[in-house]
């Protein structure tokens, strides 16, 4: 299968960015399509950008126009560039990996990284 592992969140002043990274490694050949979800505390969590072996995305309505979703195939990495942050997008930030492996579907999460947006 595929290991998916985040970095990059922090802490960040209201209007300010943040790029987040999302390495993959192992079976990288059967990935279909990457992503970000996001959960703030006491919500669920919810999809932010995903990004397709195609290269198509889709966003969070809550998201468009701020933050964009791309790839770098040649270092199986995914990223997530956030702009114009603001309080509502804290939260720990999850990516994402589906593929299909020996007939079989499968979703690889990483561990998390927090994105905390205050002043």
């Amino acid at each position: 299968q595929v290991q998916v592992v985040e970095s990059g969140g922090g802490l960040v002043q209201p209007g300010g960015s943040l790029r987040l990274s999302c390495a993959a490694s192992g079976s990288i050949f059967s990935i279909n399509a990457m992503g970000w979800y996001r959960q703030a505390p006491g919500k669920q969590r919810e999809l932010v950008a995903a990004i397709t072996i195609g290269g198509s995305t889709k966003y969070a309505d809550s998201v468009k126009g701020r933050f964009t979703i791309s790839r770098d195939n040649a270092k199986n990495t995914v990223y997530l560039q956030m702009n114009s942050l603001n309080p509502e997008d804290t939260a720990v930030y999850y990516c994402y990996a589906d593929g299909v492996d020996s007939y079989r579907s499968y979703r690889s999460w990483g561990q998390g990284t927090q994105v905390t947006v205050s002043s």
